[in-house]
């Protein structure tokens, strides 16, 4: 508010000292309501009104200019600090420690050669072997043993049966012959197969089948031949029984 100041005329002694009196109180009023202003936050600030009293025409002093009333403005309300931003999360990222490169491991030392042992090693092992050898060769002989004497054997008994049915051809059996009796006779024939002669072994029982038996083995001469020629025999041993195919 402005207060315009009217040119007083000369005024005495005393009227100076009362307006010099006055300017002091409204320094104070001023300074009070400065003070007041400032500490202003949450509430209008009070307008203060200040009426200047004039004082009875006086033989007057030197004008006093009293300086308006400034209005203070409030400071505007401190805004509030943002709160900080959390910190942003870290990652659950585990962090591997590089494997340590494997040392190859330590050859082992090699253990002390001994020639004496090595050479008994050496032997042992040949010995074994030749026993295994030879007990692999006895095995394979006596398979081939085995199998040539089954052929062999399965040869004569070829060999006699067609003898037996060549003089089966030629026997004539006598009549009332009791059961299956059985004669044995030795033959004796050359490599042709021809029979030099014939000798009752073992006599059936019945005398005239022992004859007739003979009489075949006879009139069979010559006797058939073995396949194989290491197969014939001087000496035959021939049996028979009437009754047998």
């Amino acid at each position: 508010m402005t207060t315009e100041s009217p040119i007083l005329p000369p005024v005495n002694t005393a009227g100076k000292r009362v307006s010099i009196a006055l300017a002091i109180a409204v320094h104070l009023l001023l300074a009070a309501f400065l003070f007041y202003g400032v500490r202003w936050q949450t509430k209008a600030t009070d307008v203060v009104e200040v009426e200047l009293v004039r004082a009875a025409p006086e033989p007057a002093a030197a004008p006093v200019a009293v300086p308006p009333a400034s209005t203070v403005e409030p400071p505007p309300a401190p805004e509030p600090k943002p709160e900080p931003a959390p910190p942003p999360p870290k990652p659950d990222i585990a962090i591997k420690e590089k494997p340590k490169p494997k040392l190859p491991p330590k050859p082992e030392p090699k253990p002390r050669v001994d020639p004496f042992q090595e050479q008994l090693k050496r032997e042992a092992e040949q010995l074994t072997q030749r026993k295994q050898a030879d007990s692999a060769a006895q095995e394979f002989a006596q398979k081939q043993a085995a199998q040539a004497s089954a052929a062999r054997s399965k040869a004569i008994a070829d060999y006699l049966g067609r003898i037996r049915g060549k003089i089966r051809g030629n026997i004539v059996l006598p009549p009332e012959i009791k059961g299956n009796p059985e004669a044995v006779f030795d033959v004796t024939q050359l490599p042709s197969g021809e029979v030099l002669t014939v000798r009752l072994k073992r006599s059936s029982g019945n005398a005239a089948l022992d004859a007739a038996i003979e009489r075949a083995i006879l009139k069979s001469s010559p006797l058939p031949k073995p396949q194989q020629a290491d197969l014939f025999s001087r000496m035959l041993e021939l049996r028979y029984k009437p009754l047998d195919e």
